[in-house]
């Protein structure tokens, strides 16, 4: 496997990641009471979120490497 195919598929888990913990948080939104909207809100805030945080690591791990 080349060095091409191990970054896209590290890529593509950090998506699925992302998403399946945005997922998490609009459903626990949802079961807190809030409105489609608001749980959308907050689920986007975490994927985004998530996405930025795996973003650091690589960047600071890169740094460190």
């Amino acid at each position: 496997m080349n060095h091409s195919a191990v970054v896209l598929l590290g890529i593509g888990l950090v998506v699925v990641v992302a998403a399946l913990t945005a997922a998490g948080a609009g459903k626990l939104a949802r079961l807190a009471g809030a409105d489609y909207p608001a749980a959308l809100t907050r689920a986007g805030a975490v994927f985004a979120g998530t996405l930025t945080l795996a973003a650091v690591i690589t960047a600071t791990l890169t740094a460190v490497l």
